[in-house]
């Protein structure tokens, strides 16, 4: 099989004269390619090919001792703003991959949610696509790709990446998960995203073990899902995903599903659980009610949540299973989509501290009483 021309991301299905077809064309419109670029982006073309195969394990970041100590004295749990932009901006962030849904200009609400999460302190360098600054990518691109660009960032960050789909960009993340796990494909090839190329390999160097292992097997430390199913399932692209789309494997730590109380394109309705996500293992999964007030197309748009100071302190306070109070501004409408920009970033900061302390503590396995820095 001629895996580049069957990974890239500008390919799209075969039209198919099919009723089933015809019904997705008309309900949910053609795909965003995600190959578009923001009007602000300066990437360039890129390369022809992707280079040979790494012979020695890539140098990660270190630390000096007071930065190691601050990493590893946050509680994962009660991250505030002040720890984002003094402590946590001196880690690497993990690469955050945005899927977009597959109605056309998804990916601007997707560039508006990217770009929320930028205005509250996370890098958005680690959020755009390092080969054309893209914003998010396509849902009914390759997952087998994505999996293989997951390692090979992981190889070079040393923090595992995040990925978080919207409507059938959420099937697409969930179907990556799987790809992860083996479920479609083994042995995967590592992609390299600085040039949209497969590698001539499919494993890595770990970066905290120093040790070879497969693509395969891999996992993130978060993923996060918003109104996923229903009539995006019958997109050909994730018909296979229908008998596995609400079982997390363990190629993650944590998942959270988010479903809107009344999503008539993802078919749920207050008080239903057949949306209900539920893990085969290890991974730890949550489900978020949305209001049924929110909208199934537009709940990534929430750029403008970050201007406002009062709603802003709100954000960055809020803990699932609290009782948070009401977001400001919501009966004056300032705060739509409140909820679940909040909940998702409070999840980030989370897995960003956890990664960031996993490696410190890589980096320095004599224990936390002694930190020392030096070059891995």
């Amino acid at each position: 099989m001629d895996r580049t021309r069957s990974h890239t991301r500008r390919d799209r299905p075969p039209l198919l004269p099919t009723l089933a077809i015809a019904v997705v064309v008309a309900l949910s419109g053609c795909a965003t390619p995600r190959s578009v670029v923001a009007p602000d982006s300066d990437a360039g073309a890129p390369a022809a090919r992707a280079p040979a195969p790494r012979a020695v394990p890539p140098k990660l970041p270190t630390f000096d001792a007071d930065t190691q100590k601050r990493i590893l004295a946050l509680d994962p749990e009660h991250i505030t703003e002040s720890d984002v932009r003094g402590t946590l901006a001196a880690a690497p962030a993990p690469r955050i991959i945005l899927v977009h849904g597959g109605v056309v200009g998804t990916n601007l609400l997707m560039m508006s949610f990217g770009r929320f999460l930028a205005a509250m302190g996370y890098p958005g360098d680690r959020i755009r696509d390092p080969s054309d600054q893209a914003w998010s990518q396509d849902p009914f691109g390759s997952a087998e790709r994505i999996a293989g660009e997951i390692a090979w960032h992981y190889e070079r960050e040393g923090v595992r990446p995040m990925i978080i789909g919207h409507s059938q960009g959420g099937i697409q993340t969930v179907k990556v998960l799987y790809e992860l796990n083996g479920t479609f494909e083994d042995p995967i090839p590592v992609w390299n995203a600085a040039i949209d190329q497969p590698e001539a390999r499919t494993w890595i160097f770990d970066p905290l073990s120093k040790v070879k292992r497969p693509v395969v097997g891999l996992s993130v430390s978060f993923a996060a899902v918003v109104g996923a199913g229903g009539i995006a399932l019958a997109a050909p692209p994730h018909w296979i995903m229908a008998p596995r789309l609400h079982t997390i494997p363990n190629t993650v730590d944590e998942f959270t599903g988010f479903v809107i109380a009344f999503d008539l394109i993802a078919w749920t309705l207050p008080g239903t659980h057949s949306a209900a996500y539920e893990h085969n293992g290890t991974a730890i999964v949550r489900n978020v009610e949305l209001p049924a007030s929110y909208n199934h197309v537009f709940v990534p748009m929430t750029r403008s949540l970050a201007d406002d100071p009062a709603l802003r302190d709100w954000l960055n306070a809020y803990v699932p299973g609290r009782d948070n109070g009401d977001p400001p501004g919501a009966d004056e409408g300032r705060a739509t989509n409140a909820l679940f920009a909040a909940d998702v970033w409070f999840s980030i900061k989370k897995h960003w501290c956890l990664e960031a302390q996993r490696l410190v503590r890589a980096q320095n396995p004599v224990g936390e009483g002694t930190l020392t820095t030096r070059d891995p």
